[in-house]
């Protein structure tokens, strides 16, 4: 209002003192100086008012004006009071001439303060256009002053210091409107006033070529529009925007740009035409240079236009890679980094940026803007520039900033714009997204809220419940609790409890203002409600404490169950390893803590057992899952059964178990371990058939450990070593259990070389007649020839090879080398001499796939006959109901090889697959014949052995014979043949051979 105000008082002004100038030409010096000093005045009064971002180019602009009203006033001066007529040159003139540099000076200002050092488009531009008026100033107005005889040499300097600067002035004047930014209201006047110097100048000019010069005329006008045009430009609101960073030009030439700076061109050629056509050529050298400046401005913007091209090509392709990323953003932060991205890369390499996402106080509008005037955290993130182009997102008051030096902005803002809208649409699409996604569930939670048993309770300043919600009839039995105390429905223990919380409430306390309480329904059952108490007293409408109560009981439970559920195994109830590890370390935390008290008795170790099932796995392979699972149940109760109530038992995986003891000595571990180790040898009966559960146990204690971790680890270490001395021992944790885990590993090792380097030699036991004594046949027996340590039985190193798998290979060689032995032995005896060879197969040879298929190529290569093979299993392969194990089984049968049952009588099941596999032998374990003659049960088991061996058709092999008492015994029970050292101990091949009847010389097997 006050800049209007201004504006219209000092147009009247103006005015008012133009019209006096005409009217009274007698006091013009008065009028004229007023009109001068009033304009001077308007630009400061303006540059007061407004507070530009920079003042001096307006200050420039008032000293020019402020020069050229002087000049005007001692013109007056030397006219009017000293008699002169037309002085020229004068003071006055100087005066003039300065105005000149002085508004240039302004104007270059404006176009420093918007465009920067940027612009070089419009600064041809400019000069282009320059450089065709600069000829029509030369041939219309300088060239007459040149060619004059009648001026004095300083006569003409003066003269043609006018036009030339006019010419300057209307360049940078020109520079100014063209070099991009909004066309401000103070532009237009400035160019209003501009044209009025400009068109006064050039009248002056051709008057004063005559000599008839005189005050008062209407070329006066002219000036007069110019004093008032820049003094009304600096008065209007809108000449801050010409010291404001202005958006940077379009690289795209619009066409009347392109007509204008076209007729530009074409000036000197027409200058050149009108000559030539009036006979006479004056300009021809001024003509020429002005045509080579235009070509070489013209060649200059050609170039400027194809650089345009390229840098907008290549910020397209920088926000279409940009625009891709938006699109497969995720949220704010990844949005927040493609555009950090973009930003790096459209501005100039090594120029300091910063890009940052603000919640602002109010959204402004996009645009280049000082730092200082922007909210205190935008101001602090963009800390160290002093503008920053600002884009608001379009989501709530997020305002996106990028902070650089105001050239680089000014070239980035249009190509940042369109980045920015990207961004912005990128999170209006976020938050559409999540808005359907609330929108598609909210009937759902409608569904849940109005079903939740929340009732909302006001209570007055005595603890009166003034309302309840209807849901209360669901929650305490009756909806109807208003003018009750509150207490009558909360537990009578937990009333001190609410009673505090809400005193708290009352007193501004908000840190606990929810907890849990046991409350009572007005029929007398109980429940747990959740509360959360708001102080409400303030507002009119409500007028009290505000209870939201909530029925968790179930949630509760829930809880307790949820939390059961992520510390103890879901199948047995036992700890799981979770909270295992969690108890060992505050059970070795006691047991640090009380060791450093003095006072406090001595405590026994720490101890942790590892137990590992030694046979599960062959348990879920045939017997399946079910059995596997029932088995694992019973094996954690049986545990849990030899130990006492304080220690933790907990199943840490599959058929990994572990135990948590506080003993008083190391005894009562070590007799823990023993303990388990016999109960889990008893076998389980689970459905109704036995099932094997023994195990192996690792040991260690806090003597040798001083972490929870340290003390798992080594009962890991124990259980591994306890795992490699058989089946159902138990191992405690010492230091040189590393040596022994080493050597272990160190044999794997060696095992894998040696199948590699085929190390192993086959021995071979006699299988004899009992009643005549004589051999029917051999087993193949693996010895492993170590290069260092000798021959190694395989009770050394066949479990490393089933753990390693290396059992299949090892397998193959064996039956390989066993059939070729065979083979050579056929060759060189007589028929029948040699009924057979038995080579044990592992169960995991056996299911390999294409085994009955290696077993035929076998015999085909060694030319050995199918019925002289027996290869010998174990109960464990036919414990499961396995259809490709029946399948192979047939398949051997068909090819005429036949099979034995290896330790019959070890195994997990019953003996009805006898009857459904086609078994030929049953070899009945040395375990049995070594207490026979001890043992009624065992001489009752091995005779009902071979009772059913008979009934089945089977033949029977005593294995371990070592006595005669043995042997004479079997002979009795009707057994037919034995193995064992009472006969001959595992023989090479050379003296094998030679205990084969009717044999030829070993020589001659060659």
């Amino acid at each position: 209002m006050l800049t209007r105000t201004l504006s219209a008082w000092f147009a009247a002004w103006m005015a008012l003192l133009t019209v006096a100038f005409y009217l009274w030409p007698g006091q013009h010096m008065l009028w004229w100086g007023a009109i001068g000093m009033s304009s001077t005045a308007g630009v400061l009064v303006g540059v007061l008012v407004h507070r530009p971002r920079r003042r001096w180019p307006w200050l420039l602009l008032a000293a020019g004006l402020f020069a050229f009203g002087a000049g005007d006033f001692l013109y007056n001066l030397l006219t009017d009071v000293f008699g002169m007529t037309n002085p020229f040159p004068s003071v006055s003139d100087v005066l003039y001439l300065t105005m000149y540099p002085l508004v240039a000076g302004g104007l270059l200002g404006f176009i420093r303060s918007r465009t920067g050092r940027n612009g070089r488009d419009s600064l041809l531009d400019a000069a282009t256009l320059t450089i065709g008026l600069a000829l029509l100033a030369w041939i219309f107005l300088i060239d007459p002053y040149v060619r004059s005889t009648e001026l004095t040499l300083v006569q003409k300097l003066v003269s043609i210091a006018y036009p030339l600067g006019d010419v300057l002035t209307l360049a940078v004047f020109t520079r100014l409107i063209t070099g991009g930014g909004r066309r401000s209201r103070s532009i237009t006047i400035i160019g209003l006033g501009t044209a009025g110097l400009l068109v006064a100048d050039v009248a002056y000019g051709l008057i004063q070529l005559n000599g008839a010069w005189q005050v008062g005329g209407a070329t006066d006008l002219g000036w007069v529009l110019c004093y008032g045009a820049w003094a009304a430009a600096a008065l209007h609101p809108s000449m801050v925007e010409l010291t404001e960073p202005a958006r940077a030009q379009s690289a795209e030439v619009g066409v009347r740009r392109i007509a204008l700076l076209g007729g530009a061109s074409l000036i000197a050629p027409g200058v050149l035409l009108v000559e030539a056509s009036l006979g006479t050529v004056r300009d021809a050298a001024v003509i020429a240079v002005m045509s080579g400046v235009m070509f070489v401005l013209v060649l200059a913007r050609l170039a400027g236009v194809m650089g345009n091209h390229r840098q907008s090509t290549a910020r397209e392709r920088e926000l279409r890679e940009a625009t891709t990323t938006l699109v497969s953003a995720a949220d704010a932060g990844e949005t927040l980094a493609a555009v950090r991205h973009a930003v790096d890369r459209l501005l100039p390499a090594g120029v300091p940026h910063t890009v940052v996402l603000v919640r602002a106080e109010r959204v402004d509008d996009p645009g280049l803007v000082r730092v200082s005037g922007l909210d205190p955290q935008a101001r602090e993130l963009l800390r160290g520039h002093s503008s920053a182009l600002r884009h608001p997102m379009g989501v709530e008051r997020d305002m996106l900033y990028v902070g650089a030096p105001t050239e680089a902005l000014q070239a980035l803002q249009p190509t940042f714009e369109v980045l920015a809208s990207q961004a912005a649409m990128a999170l209006e699409r976020m938050t559409l997204t999540a808005e359907v996604n609330r929108r598609s569930s909210e009937a759902y939670f409608r569904t849940l809220i109005h079903n939740t048993s929340d009732v909302i309770l006001i209570v007055d300043e005595h603890d009166l419940i003034q309302y309840a919600s209807p849901s209360a009839g669901t929650v305490f039995g009756d909806e109807r609790l208003a003018g009750y105390e509150l207490w009558e429905f909360v537990a009578a223990d937990e009333r001190p409890r609410l009673a505090e919380l809400l005193t708290q409430v009352r007193g501004g306390l908000h840190a606990h203002n929810r907890m849990d309480l046991r409350a009572e329904r007005v029929d007398g059952g109980g429940l747990l409600v959740e509360v959360d108490c708001r102080d409400l007293r303030g507002d009119q409408t409500v007028g009290g404490l505000v209870l939201t109560v909530r029925d968790v009981t179930e949630r509760r439970q829930l809880e307790e169950q949820l939390i059961r559920q992520a510390f103890h195994d879901a199948l047995t109830g036992l700890a799981n390893r979770v909270l295992f590890q969690d108890r060992v370390e505050q059970a070795v935390a006691r047991a640090k803590r009380d060791a450093q008290l003095d006072n406090h008795p001595a405590r026994g170790p720490v101890g942790v057992l590892f137990i590992d099932l030694d046979d599960f796995k062959i348990v879920n392979d045939t017997l399946g899952h079910a059995v596997g699972d029932a088995l694992l149940i019973a094996v954690g109760e049986r545990i849990t059964a030899a130990l006492s109530g304080t220690d933790t038992v907990a199943r840490l995986g599959g058929d990994e178990f572990a135990a948590l003891i506080e003993a008083e000595s190391m005894t009562e571990l070590e007799l823990a371990a023993e303990r388990i180790v016999l109960a889990l040898a008893e076998p389980f009966e689970i459905g109704g058939q036995d099932v094997n559960g023994i195990c192996s146990i690792g040991l260690s204690t806090t003597v040798d450990a001083s972490s929870a971790e340290e003390l798992m680890r080594q009962a890991d270490l124990a259980l591994y070593v306890a795992k490699g001395a058989g089946k159902g021992q138990w191992r405690r944790y010492q230091s040189d259990l590393h040596t022994a885990v080493l050597e272990r590993l160190e044999l794997r090792a060696a095992l894998d070389q040696a199948v590699k380097e085929q190390q192993f030699v086959l021995q071979y036991q006699p299988i004899v007649d009992l009643e005549t004594g004589s051999p029917l046949g051999f087993e193949a027996l693996v010895r492993w020839n170590h290069p260092t340590r000798g021959m190694i039985a395989p009770g050394h190193f066949i479990e490393v090879a089933e753990e390693s798998g290396l059992i299949v290979p090892m397998g193959r060689m064996v039956l390989q080398q066993a059939l070729n032995t065979v083979g050579r032995w056929q060759r060189s005896t007589a028929p029948g001499a040699l009924r057979y060879i038995s080579v044990n197969v592992s169960v995991r040879q056996f299911r390999t796939p294409g085994f009955v298929e290696e077993v035929r190529q076998l015999l085909r290569a060694s030319g050995v006959e199918p019925g002289t093979l027996l290869l010998e299993i174990t109960e464990s392969l036919l414990l499961r109901n396995d259809e490709q194990v029946r399948a192979d089984f047939d398949a051997l049968r068909a090819m005429g090889v036949r099979l034995a049952i290896d330790d019959f009588g070890t195994g997990y099941s019953s003996l009805s697959y006898l009857q459904h596999m086609p078994i030929d032998v049953l070899k009945i374990d040395k375990s049995f014949i070594d207490d026979m003659l001890d043992s009624r049960q065992q001489r009752a088991v091995i005779t009902a052995i071979v009772t059913l061996a008979q009934t089945l058709d089977l033949a029977v092999v005593a294995e371990g014979v070592e006595e005669p008492a043995q042997a004479a015994a079997l002979r009795e029970m009707g057994c037919p043949y034995g193995q064992g050292y009472l006969f001959a101990r595992p023989l090479s091949e050379p003296d094998a051979f030679a205990m084969i009847p009717k044999a030829a010389p070993f020589a001659a097997m060659a």
